[in-house]
C-alpha cells in the first residue's frame, strides 16, 4: 500500500523534487508573459478593460470550468492501487470545485448577463483543444504528469485572481457581488498549491515523470492563453 502524501514545504523536497519546481516557476513565468500578450488581459492591465469584456470572459471561462472538475475526476480514477493516496487528494480537488461554475453563473447575471445564455454557450476552440488534451492525458494509466496542468490552472487562482477581481470592479463598474468566483478561487487556491508541492515529492521519483509534467504544463499553459485570445475572435 502506498504511503500517504504528506505536505513538502518547498524547501525540503527531494533533489528531483527541487529541481522540477524551480522548472515548473520558470513555466509559470513564460505563461504570464503569454497571458500579457493576450488582448482581453493587455485591456485589464492598461485600464481600458470594459463591462462587456468581463461577460465575455465569463462566457468563455464556464465550459472549461465545468470541464475541470471531469478532467480532474478522470485522472484520479486513472491511478491504480499503488498510486491510491495520490487518488484521494485529486478526488478531494475534485470535489472542491465540481460545482463552481454555478457561482461563475451567478457572476455572470449579476455582472448583467443572461443565465440562458450563459447556460447556452459552447467551448470557443481554444476551450476545445484544451478540454481534449486533458481528458485524453486524464484517461492514460497513473496520469502523473497532469500535476503540470494542476500548476498552471491552480496557479491562476493563487497569483492572479485577486488581483483580477480588484482591477474589474472598478473598470467594469460592479460590486464583489459580481466576482465571487475569482475571489473565491483568490483566497483559497494556496491551500491547493500546498497540496501539489506535497505531491511533487510523492510523483516526481525520475527525470521521465519530471520531463512529463514539465511539458504537460508548458502544453496546459499555451492552451489556456489561446482560450483566452479567443474571446476575441468569436
Amino acid at each position: 500500500m502506498a504511503e500517504p502524501v504528506v505536505i513538502a514545504r518547498p524547501e525540503i523536497l527531494s533533489p528531483i523534487g527541487q529541481s522540477t519546481l524551480r522548472q515548473l516557476l520558470r513555466t509559470w513565468f513564460d505563461f504570464e508573459r503569454r497571458l500579457s500578450r493576450v488582448p482581453i488581459i493587455q485591456r485589464l492591465e492598461t485600464g481600458t478593460f470594459t463591462l462587456l469584456d468581463y461577460q465575455h470572459l465569463l462566457l468563455n471561462l464556464r465550459q472549461q470550468v465545468i470541464e475541470g472538475s471531469r478532467w480532474i475526476s478522470r485522472c484520479a480514477s486513472s491511478f491504480d492501487r499503488e498510486h491510491a493516496d495520490i487518488r484521494s487528494v485529486i478526488i478531494g480537488h475534485a470535489h472542491d470545485e465540481h460545482r463552481d461554475y454555478e457561482v461563475l453563473e451567478q457572476d455572470y447575471v449579476a455582472a448583467g448577463g443572461d443565465l440562458i445564455t450563459i447556460r447556452q454557450r459552447p467551448r470557443n476552440p481554444g476551450s476545445e483543444a484544451l478540454h481534449g488534451y486533458l481528458m485524453y492525458r486524464a484517461s492514460e494509466p497513473n496520469p502523473v504528469g497532469l500535476l503540470g496542468a494542476m500548476w498552471i490552472v491552480e496557479g491562476l487562482g493563487e497569483k492572479m485572481a485577486q488581483d483580477w477581481a480588484a482591477r474589474i470592479e472598478p473598470l467594469a463598474g460592479i460590486g464583489r457581488e459580481a466576482t465571487r468566483f475569482l475571489r473565491y478561487h483568490g483566497s483559497n487556491d494556496d491551500s491547493h498549491m500546498n497540496k501539489l508541492y506535497g505531491l511533487i515529492d510523492r510523483i516526481c521519483t525520475t527525470e521521465t515523470v519530471a520531463d512529463d509534467i514539465l511539458r504537460t504544463a508548458t502544453v496546459v499553459g499555451r492552451l489556456y492563453a489561446l482560450q483566452l485570445e479567443e474571446i476575441d475572435v468569436a
